[in-house]
């Protein structure tokens, strides 16, 4: 696999596509930390540790919907491994006027964008999500 966010985002887009509540991913860190923010940002339900069919470690995801809708309408990926976004804390972009969110890895870590303007720092835009 090349691009385990990349992946983990697909699975969520065809989870709600679906219907269904929870959707299983293999873990990581950076996954983690990125299901931290659309936790905290109100996107997901939540998500816990579990451990796939072969015994391998993986994060289950609640995902959440409104009036039978999903939440999260759009999930884009904006850095890949083949070409990798970074902007300075001035050019981090706006997800529809405000109303979504750009997930930035920093140096300080993993945090929305308007928690990476509040701390002055950049980084590398790893998606968005409306």
């Amino acid at each position: 696999m090349n691009d385990p966010l990349g992946d983990m985002l697909t699975r969520i887009r065809n989870a709600q596509m679906r219907g269904k509540s929870t959707v299983v991913t293999p873990a990581s860190k950076l996954r983690a930390w990125v299901l931290d923010v659309l936790a905290d940002e109100g996107y997901i339900r939540g998500y816990e540790p579990a451990t796939d069919d072969r015994g391998h470690p993986a994060i289950e995801i609640s995902l959440k919907y409104f009036d039978g809708t999903p939440v999260i309408r759009e999930l884009k990926r904006v850095s890949t491994p083949g070409r990798r976004v970074y902007m300075g804390v001035k050019d981090i972009p706006q997800v529809r006027q405000g109303l979504g969110v750009s997930i930035v890895s920093t140096s300080k870590g993993v945090m929305s964008d308007a928690s990476a303007r509040d701390a002055k720092v950049g980084g590398e835009v790893l998606c968005t999500v409306f």
